[in-house]
């Protein structure tokens, strides 16, 4: 990924947060929480490893609380055209799994 793509991820993400619902805004309290405890790795530490293990695009990012742990979830579309959600454990950075769509 282009780090053009990525500043445009970055500024639609921003751009997104500034629109969001209290629910929104209370998820994204609590994660960074997360991450200033150490419960889970920013964003910018968790892109770099993911891109060496996934090739593709991401175009789409999401973060929730999933049985007691902090999980980003990526829209990815592959090389191949192929679209697939990659699951990422927040803490470790460990990709939990990869669903194509």
């Amino acid at each position: 990924m282009r780090v053009t793509a990525l500043a445009m991820l970055i500024s639609t993400a921003a751009a997104a947060a500034t629109d969001a619902r209290d629910d929104d805004r209370e998820r994204r309290d609590a994660m960074r929480r997360a991450v200033e405890s150490g419960d889970a790795m920013p964003l910018s530490q968790i892109l770099p490893k993911l891109r060496g293990r996934i090739a593709g695009d991401v175009t789409g990012v999401d973060v929730e609380r999933q049985r007691g742990h902090w999980r980003y979830e990526f829209r990815i579309i592959g090389r191949d055209g192929r679209v697939r959600d990659v699951y990422v454990d927040a803490r470790s950075g460990e990709i939990e799994g990869i669903e194509e769509k």
